[in-house]
């Protein structure tokens, strides 16, 4: 694995959180999106960050790591900058997808980026709903890659009211 982070430290309390830079980095969102929907078994997430540029680095590599999950062929929903509320409007929109979301705060150290994962019940995630599983692929260089062109999923912009399709 290259860049490897401390899961135990990183990958806790309902998603990923880390000082950038130093504990976490831009590639723990590529692993972190990839696991998310092999965790989930998801077809579909939804995504959203706080407008904070190193927030918006991080919500890109998630994306893309999300719609190169195994044979998922995913289909991420790009809210872009959106506050939790919002991303669990459309989460349920969507017909209850799991979701993600990025923030990032100024500390006397430099930044700490968060990543919030909730389940498709609109609840951060917890060891037994797939946080485990998520901390367990990465540490194990296990993070899922897809199995072909076709299993490849695509980031589509969130529009006010997606059917469930």
């Amino acid at each position: 694995m290259l860049n490897p982070i401390d899961t135990d430290t990183v990958i806790r309390d309902g998603g990923a959180t880390g000082h950038f830079p130093g504990q976490i980095h831009e590639g723990v969102a590529w692993w972190i999106g990839a696991c998310l929907v092999v965790a989930t078994k998801s077809t579909r997430i939804a995504v959203a960050h706080d407008g904070q540029p190193t927030s918006a680095t991080f919500h890109q590599r998630l994306c893309q790591g999300a719609i190169n999950a195994q044979h998922y062929a995913c289909r991420v929903t790009d809210l872009h900058t959106a506050d939790e509320t919002e991303l669990l409007a459309a989460m349920a929109d969507l017909g209850h997808a799991p979701g993600a979301l990025i923030t990032t705060t100024t500390t006397p150290d430099g930044e700490t980026v968060r990543i919030i994962l909730y389940g498709a019940e609109g609840r951060p995630l917890t060891e037994d709903t797939g946080l485990a599983q998520i901390r367990r692929l990465i540490a194990d260089d296990q993070v899922p890659i897809p199995v072909n062109h076709a299993s490849k999923g695509h980031v589509e912009p969130h529009t006010a009211r997606e059917s469930q399709t």
